[in-house]
């Protein structure tokens, strides 16, 4: 496994993300860096402290913009509020400072309105949660995939919600090695049985990644 604990993966947030988007990857991320010699996680808000998600849990940053240590990975989740902050103009520049020192830069849902606004989807491929993908074919300069997780160089995207967890492992494989993936994925006991439940999949509105499989 190639060791990476001295490189740090920072989680963005703000108040009313949506929970999973952040805690799923948070979930790998950390299993990477306690069996697999991965980057430290920190999480980083406007200012450190309690917020609250959009579902209610409450969720503490460790560092504010001003404090927050170099990253070198960095990742954006999703959530109705997502259309609100991405018109943050701190938000907007604390994104894009970070982006362009760090490695790798990840959204998770509607976290890709973010990185669009903050310019960062600009001539790349990225996707969404199904719900957003036609607003996001609005934005000029994005090609949209109907993809659980996308990645066009350093910018990786997922669908909405649970994708997270996909693409946390697909970004640690490529990152670390498939070992480390296996790794975590082992831990986490993170092997989706497969079963796909009622008939709301195959709804006009499913990505092609949903439809394929229906």
């Amino acid at each position: 496994m190639i060791d990476l604990s001295a490189r740090r993966f920072g989680f963005l947030c703000y108040p009313g993300f949506e929970e999973l988007d952040l805690i799923g990857p948070w979930e790998m991320a950390t299993m990477w860096h306690s069996y697999a010699k991965g980057p430290a996680c920190v999480t980083v808000a406007a200012e450190a402290g309690p917020m609250r998600c959009a579902k209610g849990l409450e969720v503490v940053a460790a560092h504010g913009y001003a404090d927050c240590p170099p990253l070198d990975y960095l990742l954006v989740p999703g959530g109705f509020a997502a259309f609100e902050v991405m018109k943050d103009p701190a938000l907007i520049g604390f994104l894009q400072s970070r982006a362009a020192t760090a490695r790798a830069v990840l959204s998770v849902c509607t976290g890709s309105f973010i990185l669009a606004a903050a310019g960062l989807l600009e001539g790349r491929r990225a996707t969404s949660h199904w719900k957003g993908l036609p607003r996001l074919r609005e934005i000029s300069g994005v090609t949209v995939e109907e993809a659980r997780w996308t990645q066009d160089g350093p910018i990786w995207t997922s669908g909405g919600v649970s994708a997270g967890m996909d693409l946390l492992l697909g970004f640690i494989a490529a990152e670390g090695g498939e070992d480390a993936a296996s790794e975590v994925q082992w831990n986490a006991e993170y092997y989706p049985e497969g079963h796909t439940y009622g008939a709301a999949h195959r709804s006009a509105q499913a990505p092609a990644y949903l439809k394929a499989g229906a």
